[in-house]
């Protein structure tokens, strides 16, 4: 009994930490859209401000990745 309430607990803290998943990609959108609205306003600006969007995209990907990470060794390490 006491081995299905630790693994529940994990799969629990597993979905949380999933959530963190869906908030890179609401920080991907903001980053992309952001950048469209400002490449939109100045387009002859726009060319250089490209590497910057891809360290803001990877940046904000970066946390997803390392919440399934933690979600998945909630599942599987438990």
């Amino acid at each position: 009994m006491e081995g299905n309430i630790v693994q529940m607990g994990a799969y629990i803290g597993a979905g949380l930490a999933c959530m963190g998943m869906g908030g890179a990609a609401v920080g991907v959108g903001n980053v992309a859209g952001n950048f469209l609205a400002g490449a939109l306003r100045n387009p002859s600006a726009a060319a250089g401000q490209t590497a910057t969007l891809f360290i803001g995209i990877a940046f904000a990907e970066a946390l997803g990745i390392f919440s399934f990470l933690v979600a998945l060794l909630l599942m599987f390490a438990v």
